[in-house]
């Protein structure tokens, strides 16, 4: 099985299990802290992941850094290194945050632009995009880019929306080049 398809179902487990509980949101926000943690120490995967470690050794490690989590966290990660599965945890914890986010009609974004957009404007940019998507709200992650020249480029899943002035001059280019 892919690892792709082994991460979803993981946490098609773990989301079912959250809402049964009625603690999906506690377990996305306890996931991102996790998220976060595996991003900031990159040593702690490979430490997971290395065969001579045992796997009492790894338990403790999650039972003593996740110790305050709920038991449904703290046992996905206990089961992922019985089978030998700690590299599905980040994959996992993006599916989740996924489906979250589209059982409440949310989307998430990244928009690139020369300077931080105001609250305004992100408010703006999150209405139009919202509704273009069918989703109630658009959370957005603004990344300075001093290289687009200026405008806005939004990034949703797989969806990049270009209105920056660089995009617009390398399509004029690609116009140029081919009509010759």
């Amino acid at each position: 099985m892919s690892e792709a398809i082994a991460a979803k179902r993981y946490a098609d487990a773990l989301f079912r299990l959250s809402e049964q509980k009625q603690a999906t949101d506690q377990i996305e926000q306890q996931l991102r802290i996790v998220l976060e943690v595996f991003e900031g120490n990159k040593q702690l995967l490979p430490f997971l992941k290395h065969p001579k470690v045992s796997n009492d050794k790894k338990k403790q490690l999650i039972r003593e850094t996740f110790h305050h989590f709920s038991k449904e966290v703290i046992n996905t990660f206990l089961l992922l290194v019985d089978r030998h599965r700690e590299e599905l945890i980040p994959a996992i914890i993006g599916h989740y945050i996924d489906m979250e986010n589209d059982a409440k009609g949310i989307a998430e974004a990244k928009v690139y632009t020369t300077r931080e957009l105001s609250v305004e404007e992100k408010t703006q940019l999150s209405n139009v995009f919202a509704k273009k998507l069918n989703k109630s709200t658009l959370k957005i992650d603004n990344i300075v880019d001093p290289s687009i020249i200026g405008g806005v480029k939004l990034r949703i899943g797989n969806r990049i929306y270009d209105g920056t002035i660089s995009g617009k001059l390398e399509r004029i280019e690609r116009n140029l080049v081919s009509a010759k």
